[in-house]
């Protein structure tokens, strides 16, 4: 057996253990997610506070379309096309980002404070949460965007990117169960 061929069998090993790794630390985040769901459901009911509707689908929208351009910055590394896969990575972040902003720097100075009794904690632990969750997937898309403008990527060793990927399609999903949660679901109560 050449060293090649040994190298990437030990390294399709390894990245069965990592794959194991990361959907064990899905489920308990899973766990923490579900948690503040409940913590909505309990301490608001069926009631829900008076939010900026069009800023929750537009965050959202912003948020969907990035996990298009992460689709596409993996299969762009799984077929070596290195430009598109860099570029993609990029946008995946900048959209992020603006989810950041609209989330944080808009939503977090509407008339809602954290002190404003359950609405305030609600919204701002699941928001808070989220956030920091998404900051985390920024941070990691440019760790693995600077890996790959190195060259540490290709198609048959990519572990990193499909990580990445993997872990932004979860934080996504998160939010697809909190939007209708925090904006849609309940009465509004002024």
């Amino acid at each position: 057996m050449s060293t090649k061929t040994s190298s990437l069998s030990e390294y399709r090993e390894q990245l069965k253990n990592n794959r194991l790794g990361l959907w064990l630390f899905f489920v308990s985040e899973a766990f923490l997610f579900a948690g503040l769901l409940a913590a909505r459901f309990y301490l608001w009911g069926n009631t829900r506070p008076d939010l900026d509707q069009n800023l929750g689908i537009i965050v959202t929208v912003i948020l969907l379309i990035s996990s298009f351009s992460m689709n596409r910055a993996e299969t762009a590394i799984v077929h070596d096309d290195r430009e598109t896969f860099l570029n993609s990575l990029l946008v995946t972040a900048s959209l992020g980002l603006i989810f950041l902003v609209g989330v944080v720097g808009f939503e977090w100075q509407g008339h809602i404070r954290p002190q404003d009794g359950a609405f305030g904690a609600v919204l701002y632990g699941m928001t808070g949460m989220h956030a920091l969750h998404v900051l985390s997937g920024i941070v990691f898309i440019l760790i693995v965007w600077n890996n790959g403008r190195n060259g540490h990527y290709n198609s048959e060793r990519h572990w990193g990117v499909e990580a990445c990927a993997i872990y932004w399609h979860y934080v996504d999903l998160v939010w697809v169960f909190f939007y209708p949660a925090i904006y849609l679901m309940g009465k509004v109560v002024h």
